[in-house]
């Protein structure tokens, strides 16, 4: 019998969906799935049809962290090389395209950190986040130490980091971590409906969005109120941009085409 793929994409139409697919571990990450999701995001990238991704988890469970069960034994310097050789964060980081994260269940560790580096998150009322590396003697080597004080204040990210204790969707909510709670039921379909509305958008104006709030999170004011300018210059030499314009004048929905 065929071994399944631990990740899987479902690409139709404007709108992408990776999901982690190892439910029995409670897609507990993998060398494989980090192969895959590295593949993953190659390929939506170079996609042109696709303009938003959408990641998820199978089961109940969005990613539960890393398997340790692989890195038990690893040395300093073979989990150095591992992470150097498989950098799935930082790829996800620098997708161009928009990401979103539907998140059930566990959360957890480098399921955290996963969902950090998508744009929006959108969770269940049953899921549960938290970066519990302490627990192991360890610290997050995703970009947890990183990410989470940018997203909801670096008190709030010590707490989590130095207990390792689990948080409701409500609480993340409420810290910022977590964009929009909803009903288990209703998440991938709300995830969906976002990535959607956000397709109709220009893709070379939601690109260059993106390239300018990220850079906000790590350069001066002055460097990126200079980016934003120049991004706009190159916004304003599109296609699109004339697209939207006339369509704003004309009264009627834009059909942007990416150009």
């Amino acid at each position: 019998m065929a071994e399944q793929p631990t990740v899987l994409i479902e690409a139709g139409g404007q709108v992408a969906v990776i999901t982690v697919n190892r439910p029995e571990q409670r897609n507990a990450v993998n060398t494989a799935a980090r192969r895959e999701l590295l593949a993953a995001f190659a390929a939506i990238e170079a996609d042109d049809t696709v303009q938003v991704v959408v990641l998820a988890g199978a089961g109940q469970t969005f990613v539960a962290g890393a398997d340790v069960t692989e890195f038990a034994g690893r040395s300093p310097l073979e989990q150095v090389r591992a992470s150097q050789l498989l950098p799935v964060f930082s790829a996800l980081d620098a997708l161009s395209k928009p990401a979103i994260a539907a998140i059930d269940g566990y959360c957890l560790g480098g399921g955290c950190e996963l969902a950090m580096a998508c744009d929006i998150r959108i969770a269940s009322d049953r899921a549960r986040f938290g970066q519990p590396e302490i627990m192991l003697g360890i610290l997050p080597g995703g970009g947890g130490t990183q990410r989470l004080p940018r997203l909801i204040g670096a008190g709030a990210a010590y707490k989590m980091l130095y207990l390792g204790e689990m948080i409701t969707a409500a609480e993340a909510h409420r810290l910022g971590l977590v964009d929009e709670v909803v009903a288990p039921d209703a998440l991938l379909a709300r995830a969906r409906a976002l990535a959607a509305a956000i397709a109709k958008k220009s893709p070379i104006a939601l690109r260059l969005i993106k390239q300018a709030v990220r850079a906000s999170m790590r350069v001066s004011l002055d460097d990126g109120l200079r980016l934003e300018s120049a991004l706009l210059g190159l916004a304003f030499s599109s296609a699109d941009k004339t697209e939207g314009i006339s369509a704003f004048l004309e009264k009627r929905e834009p059909r942007f085409s990416g150009k």
